[in-house]
């Protein structure tokens, strides 16, 4: 990068620190770094399932399974915080809002998309759902072996698509914060 660029590119990040950064309200914050927790925590407990030793697999189970279920209602209420509460005005040239949109957008639906499909699918295969063993919940299915693995199949390929989503989340926050040097990341925080 020449000397001319990097002094552009320091001076937009540092052009007025007086200037405060424009941010997600406290429940979306919240909200957002509660369901991150939970997918860091949720998604390796899912992998771990398939290589977990017999007397362990019900334990990775039943905390892959309440903390999905968490996922799910965190993300419920996401979406209508979303809905009731104003966002910052995004920033930055048309096609890279477009792509933080889809991106969002995706990561949003695939949130609510896998652990969805995951409830059904238990309850598909004939375990309904104890949440944390301690609350059961209503499942609309019974014992259904003929959709059982396509819910499952389902589960599957979302945790690997969303995979994907996140990585590409966290590159679009590493080029704003290490490239660009611009406060994007600090309206999360």
């Amino acid at each position: 990068m020449s000397e001319t660029s990097m002094t552009d590119t320091q001076e937009s990040f540092y052009a007025d620190p007086a200037q405060p950064v424009a941010r997600h309200g406290g429940p979306a914050r919240l909200l957002h770094w509660a369901v991150a927790a939970l997918v860091l925590v949720t998604w390796p407990l899912g992998l771990m399932i398939g290589f977990a030793k017999k007397d362990v697999v019900m334990d990775f189970y039943l905390l892959h399974e309440g903390f999905g279920f968490l996922v799910l209602w965190l993300m419920l209420i996401r979406v209508g915080n979303k809905l009731l509460a104003r966002s910052p005005e995004a920033e930055g040239p048309l096609h890279e809002r477009l792509a933080a949109t889809g991106v969002h957008g995706l990561l949003y639906a695939f949130l609510i998309l896998m652990p969805v499909s995951g409830f059904l699918a238990t309850n598909a295969h004939g375990f309904p759902l104890k949440w944390f063993g301690l609350v059961e919940i209503w499942s609309p299915l019974g014992k259904s072996p003929d959709i059982a693995w396509t819910l499952s199949s389902i589960h599957a390929w979302s945790a690997w698509i969303l995979l994907g989503l996140l990585g590409l989340h966290l590159g679009a926050v590493l080029f704003h914060h290490v490239i660009r040097r611009d406060k994007t990341l600090f309206r999360m925080l």
